[in-house]
């Protein structure tokens, strides 16, 4: 399994060096050169399996011969190990055909966890062969940042930059970031908003003295072991509503794209998936490149759901890649126009192929309040903004095929729009009851490149 670039120029790599490669070298993301499918046996197989045991016939056909089953299937058992919760990603049955995949019993309550904790022990386990050691940036909307200090506090042979944007995380989001005592963990406050610590991002990742120089690894959701970790809970909760007997559709809250691309791959893989529908708040950007087939950047206003209070979706050119027919000069050129211009157009057949795999719709503000309110009066469960997002735009596209919406996240990491939506303040789990109490550990950084280059350079010499 050999892995190629969305933009067309960079050499292809395995799926160990894409990994631990991040953002190809002509500023692509990697993409694997072919999509594995399963069998419909292999698929029904799934039911009543440990959501370890889907993992591994999920994810062994891409990793080619990094590692070997048996060294595969203890990273798996170990990445997983930590979460509260026996099945995993369980469902709740909101409605007759609707039903909740909660996403956020990991160690740090949000998505993210069943993708960075893979992440984690596949890097761990690359390095430790190799000897080798790197600095991992990150770009966080809020619980990307988490997930990794999670996954790589403490580790020798890493230290982690995570960039979040000052004043535009939840409290909680804040602290998960800032309190780990790890001195190979570093929380930096970027003044902007997330496209800034994005673009920052891939700044130093397009600037190869300084990639080179201090051994750069991304595992932001450009890093391909993102998304294919997050492929697993879409077969595991579709099975668990009849597939592969019948269709399932999903509803995913998305500001970077990663989380439902994921569930592209899925369906590539066999998985009968009928609608994908794309979820937004405010910051609608990807709903309204479907509607008009153009993405036009419009500045990002901040939201109660600021994990995607986003404007650049990163892992949306994956798609338009393979919207493209997988031409990488065409990407390029949209890509440096987005970046030049703020906007790009989508040709007549490449929109139809995007119109024809996923659905949108969005959710405003009050909206988002009121699915809130009207979700804990109907089936009594407690939603995070994030997740009240997807429910919202769910019930506009419900048919006789069952949905499933993705919560990607606790709502005690959301205490203030809860509260003011219920009346009810969510507790954090036991593990963290003491958030709140711990000290604090951040540097407030301008959005400067130099001056982050400078900063980096300067922690990892300690």
């Amino acid at each position: 399994m050999m892995y190629v670039s969305t933009r067309g120029t960079a050499p292809k790599l395995t799926f160990e060096e894409a990994m631990m490669t991040g953002l190809a070298r002509d500023g692509g993301l990697y993409v694997p050169e072919e999509i594995p499918t399963l069998s419909t046996d292999q698929i029904a197989a799934m039911a009543g399996a440990s959501y370890e045991d889907v993992a591994f016939t999920v994810m062994k056909p891409f990793i080619g011969e990094t590692f070997t089953d048996h060294e595969f299937r203890n990273l798996i058992d170990t990445a997983y190990a930590g979460f509260n919760h026996a099945a995993r990603a369980p469902l709740k049955q909101l409605d007759n055909n609707h039903f909740l995949l909660e996403l956020f019993h990991g160690p740090t309550l949000a998505f993210k966890d069943f993708a960075m904790q893979l992440i984690g022990q596949m890097f761990q386990a690359s390095l430790t062969r190799s000897g080798n050691r790197i600095t991992i940036v990150g770009a966080t909307s809020g619980d990307t940042g988490s997930a990794a200090i999670e996954a790589f506090r403490g580790l020798s042979n890493v230290d982690v930059f995570i960039l979040y944007p000052h004043g535009r995380v939840s409290e909680v989001q804040r602290r998960q970031m800032t309190t780990p005592t790890e001195s190979n963990v570093h929380a930096l406050a970027l003044d902007g908003d997330f496209d800034d610590c994005q673009a920052a991002l891939k700044d130093m990742f397009n600037d190869f003295d300084f990639r080179d120089g201090v051994n750069l690894a991304g595992v932001n959701s450009i890093n391909w072991g993102r998304v294919l970790a997050q492929v697993v809970y879409f077969f595991t909760s579709a099975v668990a509503v009849g597939a592969p007997l019948r269709p399932v559709s999903f509803t995913v809250p998305t500001g970077n794209f990663g989380d439902i691309f994921a569930g592209y791959i899925a369906k590539r893989m066999g998985l009968p998936v009928d609608k994908l529908v794309i979820a937004t708040n405010q910051n609608d950007i990807l709903h309204r490149t479907l509607e008009t087939g153009a993405q036009v950047k419009e500045g990002v206003t901040p939201s109660i759901s600021p994990s995607m209070d986003i404007q650049v979706s990163s892992n949306f050119e994956r798609a338009l890649f393979e919207a493209n027919g997988r031409d990488g000069a065409t990407v390029a050129e949209q890509m440096a126009d987005l970046k030049d211009k703020g906007a790009f157009t989508i040709s007549q057949g490449a929109i139809e192929m995007l119109r024809e795999t996923f659905a949108s719709g969005r959710a405003s503000e009050d909206e988002t309040f009121h699915a809130i309110t009207s979700e804990l009066t109907r089936s009594g469960e407690l939603l995070c903004p994030h997740s009240a997002v997807g429910v919202h735009v769910a019930d506009a596209h419900q048919s006789a095929t069952p949905m499933i919406t993705l919560a990607t996240a606790h709502p005690a990491k959301f205490p203030a729009a809860v509260e003011k939506a219920t009346g009810l303040h969510p507790p954090l789990p036991p593990h963290m009851a003491d958030l709140y109490e711990r000290d604090e550990r951040v540097t407030q950084v301008p959005n400067d490149l130099a001056a982050l280059q400078t900063l980096i350079k300067e922690r990892i010499k300690q």
